[in-house]
Parts: C-alpha cells; structure tokens; sequence
C-alpha cells in the first residue's frame, strides 16, 4: 500500500518554523500517538474514580411500540449492592431532552418507541451489580403496531419533521421532452459507528450545587445544556471536560448526551459521582446509527448522457424522534448533485417516522446518502446508452460554458429557483467558483490507467465465466460548513509561560482526527516554535464557551483558526515590546525555529531565544496570553426555502477501484484503489493521508458488509429488535479487506479561500470515495448479466452483500 503526493507540497506562508521540527505543512506524529502505544493515553474509564464512585445501567424496553404502563422494580432494588432505580418521575429538570426539536423524553413515560428505549436506570456500587439488576425489572407494555420502514411511514403520513422541497427549472416539462427516460428505486442501508470506545460519562456533583461530567463527547457544550436543562440549573454551574474520546464518526455529537444526563441525573439523586458505560450489545440498541434512504428516481437524458431533468425522492429512515435528522436531510438534498449541474430538477425530501432508534449524525451527515444517488442514477443512464459512465460523468460536470437550451419560463406559481446561465451554479443557489474536477479526474485517469485496466478487465471477464470484474472512477464535491450558520464560530485561548512553554485550549474536539496535532502546529508557526514546545489541554466548558460541536469537517478551519488568531495576538505583543527595545517596527521582527529547533525572536538590531523575550516582557508586564475568535466569512443560507451560499468551499476527490465478484455465491473483493484527493495545502499530510484512508474504508464498509436487520413486524422473536448487534453479526471491514493496490495521493492546489494556512477539511469528504467500490460492483455485476443475456440493467440495494450481489446477478 503506498500514499504519497504527486508534487511536492508547496510551504505555509509567514514565519516558519525550521524544517523537521513540526511547522504547518510537515508530517508531525499525533499527539498522543505515544502515549496510546503505550497505554498511557487516558480515557473516561481510565481516569480514576473518585471515593463513593457508583454506576448505572439502563433499563431498556424490549417492545417496537407500545404504552408503558408500569415498571415491577422490587427484584431489582432486592438485589445487593443496588442503590435505586430513577424513572422519569425522579428528573429534577425538563422530562424532555433539550434537543432543538423537543421531542425525545429522556426516560420513557407514558410510551414505548423502540426496542432497546431507556425506560429507567438502575444505580449500584459496582457495574456488573446494575447491569444484572437493570435485567431483572420488569417493565408492563400494551405492545401497539411498530412502523419500521421509511416506505410504510411515508404511506401513513408519519414524518418527525416537515418534508422539504427543492425545485429548479421545470423538471416536468424537461422529463416530456427528453430523448430518453429512466426510472428507478433503491434502498440504501444505515450504519453503525462502532467506535472502540463506547458511550460513557462520569458525572461528579460539586461544590455549591456544581457539576462536573467528564464525556466522550464531540459537542462538551451540548452535554453542559443538557445536563443543565434535565437538572434545572443554570450552564454555568455545569463544566463538562473531554480530553479525548475512542473514535467519534458523528455517533458521539448529541448520543453521547444521554450518557451525560443519565449519568448526572443519578448523581443528582444519590448525591455520589456516578459512572455510566454502556456495553456493546446496549450501545447497539439504544443509539441511533447512519441515516438508511429510501430513493425513488425519474431522470431524463439525451444521447450523450447529459441529464435534461430528474425529479428525486429521498424518504429518509429517522427513528422515534428527530435528534439531527432535519440538517442530515437537508445535507443530502445538498449533495443529491455531488459533483453534477442538474438543469431541470425536484427534490422531494421526507423525514418520515420509524419505531426504531433515533438516527443521528454519522460521517457525511446526509451527504453519502445524496451523492449515492446521482452516482447510481448516472451509472444506471450510462448503461442505457451503453456508454462509458467515466464519459457520462464527465459530461454532466459542473463546468463555466453557457446552457445550451435555455429554459421556458416557468409558471409564477412554481416555488421553483432561477436557472442560471452557466452550468455553474447548484440547485440551492450556490456558484461553484473553485471548481477543479476534471482536471483532477483527468489526471487520476491518466495516473491508474483507466483505458488499459477497463481494456483489460473486458478482456478478462470474456474469458472467466465465474470471477467478474468491474472498475468505477468516481468524484466528490462535498461543501464545507455546518448548514446551521449560527455553529460556524469557534474560540481558543493561548497561554504563553514565562519559560517560553505554550498551552493551548481550544472549542474542538480530539477524537483520533488530529486535530489537537493540528491546532498545535499552527500556533507552533505562528510564534516560531518547534511544535514540541506547544501543548493542547483537554476540551473544556470552563475555558471555552459555547464551542459548536467537532463535526462537519470542519473541526481545523474554525478551531484552527481562532488558535491562529489568539497566536498572533501574543505574536504582536512580543514584537512590539522587542520593536521598543531594539528602535524598530514591529513589522521588522520576526519569529522563527534555529536549525536545531529553538525558537528565536529577531529584529534588524539581534537575535534572541524566544524564551528570553518572553521572560523579558513578562518584567514589563506585556501581556503573554490571549484569545482568538473566528467566524466563516461569506455564508448565507435560507433554511425555509434551502437556498444561499451554506458552505465556505468545497473539497474535491475521485477514486478508482476495481474490484470482482463470484458469480456462483455473490462474495466480492475491492483488488485495487487509486485516489487524488484535494486537502488544499495540507497542514500534515500524514495525518490527512491517513484520514482519506480510513474514510475511504469506513465508506467501503458501509456499502458492502456493514448491514443493519431490524426483527421484521410479526415475527414470533422481537418484532423491531436489531439483530444485528455485535461483531458477530455487524461486520466493518478488516484489515484483510483493503487491498494491497491502494495509492492515496494529494492534489497540490492550495485552498483559494482564504482557509487556515491553504488547508481544506479532510474529515468527512474522503468517505464518498467509497461510492466508487458501489459502482464497480454494479459494473461488475453489469458485466455478468450481459454475457449471460440477461441485459445491463442492475437492480442492487446497498450494501451490496454477497446474498444482495448475487439477487441482481439473477433478477
């Protein structure tokens, strides 16, 4: 397996620290790496517990759907070692979580709406004591009919929020006068976030009706109102620290919310510290996973392949209650276009009402599920026409050229947007100004060989009657910024010593991304120190307030830059102190790494150590510390009618793989990936290479072996239980699965915002890359069903399981 770039990486500007000792641009190790190697690297369950610690467990309903009309708690508080079992009767604060919605009560009250919903948490000294004795309440249920599919709630009119319409041109009119129409339907699975460490917090009671709750947490601010609002304080007397969780993908922004009230809400009753750690199997049940999609599509085209009109439905699978399930929705209406001009297009979207857990955020929020479906639909009109779908989907590429048929004007009663005279401009209103795919597709086709290799495996698959190949080169476009406006700002705070040491707190979240790495060689840079020198403290509502979550990618560019801005602040500072004592201006003074990594200070007059300067200025009370805050410039965005500019930019990538199937058992094998992936000028390639790697998996599970059964209506078991909840039965990929042939590379282009040192985000975008394994399966199987006379035409849903694989091969 090999990752590197195709041409050197160009140097951050300003200030640099000498090469090799952890600038902006270099390869430096995470910040814990270390420390986790050797075992050091602490975590919630890690830490030690303080003197009268207790631990809860919950107690989870084993009905879809149904009124709760007791719960039998005698056995349980029977057993030794229990201290109390807290229903909803027990909350202090608000019964219901304070999610924006308002809709999700934090102990079950009157209803039941999954399997595996909290009705009750039992407290004990030890947590094996309350898990057992969680198992021995006996809830009393009046079971009512479950509704468990997206299709079943859009028929009976169940939806957790408003349906969302976007609509451009005429598409009805476009579909009539279309040379050629398809039409299609598939179902695309969720996703479990299989974090290694599991959900947990420990919530401690303070001094003077205080609280402190250390969390796995993406959002510690979320987990401070929580906590605050189901205990009916006020937020300041709540601080939540998360130093670092086990992996994150989303699962950890509002679920890691119930751990916290849950934990705080039994440390309130009992007075005790309370430690609250869910076991796997409960993980599974009780948390929401990747939103599942249900797509039905009408697309026109002419005979090259270029879309004239599309009318889409996406009916998106929720759960009980709405959590982020709004955003995710619109983020998939968002991305339905990935990296494609859609002239003529309606996007229905319906976020419909299920008896099952509460679908969360998860890598991509809602943006694999929108980018699935273009992607499918092209491959499905490529195809048709019996053309080349890399050629289809370069035709239908954002690109500057005019339209080349104008639009009839459109009914004044048609709520539809303006079209545009290029084919720039997406279908919520946003220009694509830094566009650059297809010079980046262009160049991975030339670097994997994309004509020999589908040469080849044509060639091969007329001569193998079992083993089938298939080769996809797919793109991304992914906006970066939260959709909410309000959650683009961030704060940071650096601390300067008097020995020159520096520490750094900031809104973000260290969840293994490497941001804290990131954040800590930006401020390295800007005060020209070796990135040893810098430290970054554990997240905290103390220090920084009302930090949005980590999440949307875009983790480094506020975080990162408010850092940057509280440097340079301290960085200003300095200057003009050694401006006065040397005669010059401060403009003239500069801070940089020595060759052997020692941070100096020095003007036109005389160098001096970093540390020298700062001890001097602290003598002359000069002001050693400061904050940064940053908000992104430019964004607008109309939530009402989901139009404006909601993302700052957008990030690039295309990914090639091959892969094959065996015809005789549907089992498939990804046998080589070549991706170009555009990060701007990354702050630390390795990192970033590491992060397109494993999102590239992540996604490569999501469509072939991660599958989520939920127990069907009626079946004798556990109608609505997941079936699917544990390695045993949820399979993510191993490493056995990535293939030896996997060359990740990095466009060389800097962002042409103005982002935090050229960077762009990399968390989430490399994850869509994956989509590439989805259609070389789909070609693949294309490929068997020709030669067996049974036409191109593939029927598949995701994840294209070995049982779904060898379904379309004989449909």
């Amino acid at each position: 397996m090999t990752a590197h770039h195709p041409h050197p990486t160009e140097a951050p500007p300003s200030t640099p620290c000498a090469s090799s000792h952890g600038g902006m641009g270099e390869s430096v190790p995470h910040e814990s790496a270390a420390a986790q190697v050797q075992g050091s690297a602490r975590y919630v369950d890690d830490m030690p517990e303080a003197a009268g610690t207790l631990h809860a467990a919950p107690v989870l309903s084993p009905v879809a759907h149904g009124q709760l009309l007791g719960l039998d708690t005698a056995a349980a508080l029977a057993l030794p070692g229990v201290v109390a079992v807290l229903t909803a009767a027990h909350i202090p604060g608000d019964p219901v979580l304070a999610a924006f919605a308002h809709d999700e009560p934090i102990l079950a009250r009157d209803t039941v709406q999954h399997v595996g919903q909290v009705m009750a948490l039992v407290v004990a000294t030890d947590v094996n004591t309350a898990r057992r004795a969680a198992r021995l309440v006996k809830p009393d249920i009046s079971p009512l009919p479950p509704v468990l599919h997206a299709r079943e709630a859009h028929a009976q009119g169940l939806y957790v929020l408003p349906p969302v319409h976007v609509a451009r041109g005429d598409a009805d009119a476009a579909l009539a006068r279309a040379p050629h129409v398809l039409q299609g339907s598939f179902e695309v699975g969720g996703q479990e976030h299989f974090y290694l460490e599991g959900q947990i917090a420990y919530a401690l009671p303070q001094e003077q009706g205080q609280w402190l709750v250390h969390s796995s947490t993406q959002h510690p601010g979320e987990i401070q109102h929580w906590v605050a609002h189901a205990l009916g304080l006020s937020q300041a007397d709540v601080r939540v620290e998360c130093r670092r969780m086990g992996g994150g993908f989303g699962g950890k922004e509002t679920q890691s919310g119930h751990l916290a009230v849950w934990a705080a809400l039994a440390a309130h009753h009992t007075g005790r510290p309370v430690k609250m750690r869910l076991d796997r199997d409960d993980d599974f049940l009780i948390t929401g996973k990747r939103h599942p999609i249900s797509h039905d599509y009408t697309v026109g085209f002419d005979d090259q392949g270029r879309l004239c009109g599309l009318k889409l439905t996406q009916l998106l699978h929720c759960g009980f209650s709405a959590d982020l399930s709004g955003p995710v929705a619109d983020r998939a209406v968002f991305h339905s276009d990935n990296a494609y001009f859609l002239q003529d297009v309606a996007i229905a979207s319906h976020r419909c009402k299920t008896h099952t857990q509460s679908h969360t955020a998860f890598r991509g929020f809602g943006g694999p599920q929108g980018v699935i479906a273009i992607e499918t639909i092209l491959g499905d009109v490529a195809r048709h026409l019996g053309l080349d779908p890399l050629a289809v989907r370069l035709t239908n590429l954002y690109s500057d050229t005019p339209l080349t048929h104008p639009l009839p004007t459109v009914p004044a009663h048609a709520a539809h947007n303006p079209t545009p005279a290029l084919r720039n401009t997406t279908h919520y209103g946003m220009v694509v100004e830094d566009n650059i795919l297809l010079p980046l597709m262009a160049q991975l086709a030339v670097d994997c060989s994309y004509e020999k290799r589908k040469a080849d495996i044509a060639q091969w698959n007329r001569s193998s009657p079992v083993i089938q190949r298939g080769l996809a080169l797919t793109p991304v476009k992914f906006g970066i910024s939260f959709t909410a406006t309000l959650f683009n700002q961030a704060g940071a705070l650096v601390h300067v010593y008097t020995d020159g040491s520096v520490l750094v707190n900031h809104g973000g979240t260290e969840m293994g991304q490497g941001l804290h790495t990131k954040v800590a060689q930006i401020v390295a840079h800007e005060l020209g120190l070796p990135v040893a020198q810098v430290r970054v403290s554990s997240s905290d509502t103390a220090r920084v307030p009302n930090a949005s979550a980590t999440a949307a990618s875009s983790g480094t560019d506020l975080n990162g830059r408010a850092a940057q801005f509280a440097a340079q602040s301290v960085r200003a500072n300095l200057a003009a102190f050694v401006a006065g004592l040397d005669g010059c201006g401060a403009g003239a003074v500069r801070f940089e790494c020595d060759a052997t990594g020692v941070g100096q200070v020095i003007s036109p007059v005389r160098t001096r150590r970093f540390n020298e300067v700062v001890a001097a200025a602290y003598a002359n009370r000069i002001q050693l510390w400061s904050d940064g805050f940053y908000r992104t410039p430019k964004i607008h965005y109309d939530k009402t009618t989901l139009t404006g500019r909601p993302f700052y930019y957008f990030a690039y990538g295309a990914a090639c793989t091959e892969v094959a199937i065996d015809t005789l058992t549907g089992e498939s094998r990804v046998l080589a990936v070549d991706i170009l992936h555009d990060v701007g000028r990354s702050l630390n390639p390795a990192i970033d290479i590491g992060q397109i790697e494993g999102g590239f998996v992540q996604g490569m599970g999501w469509l072939t072996t991660e599958e989520l059964v939920w127990e069907a209506p009626g079946a004798a078991r556990q109608p609505g239980a997941l079936l699917t909840r544990a390695p045993s039965t949820y399979k993510i990929p191993a490493a056995g699965d990535v293939p030896e042939h996997f060359r990740v590379r990095l466009w060389h282009e800097a962002n042409r915002e103005d982002n935090v040192g050229g960077s762009k985000a990399v968390g989430e975008p490399p994850f869509m890359l994956a989509i590439s394994v989805w259609e070389a399966l789909r070609d693949a199987v294309a490929h068997a069903r020709t030669q067996a006379g049974k036409g191109g035409r593939v029927l598949l849903d995701a994840p294209a399981t070995a049982e779904r694989v060898l379904r379309a091969l004989a449909d």
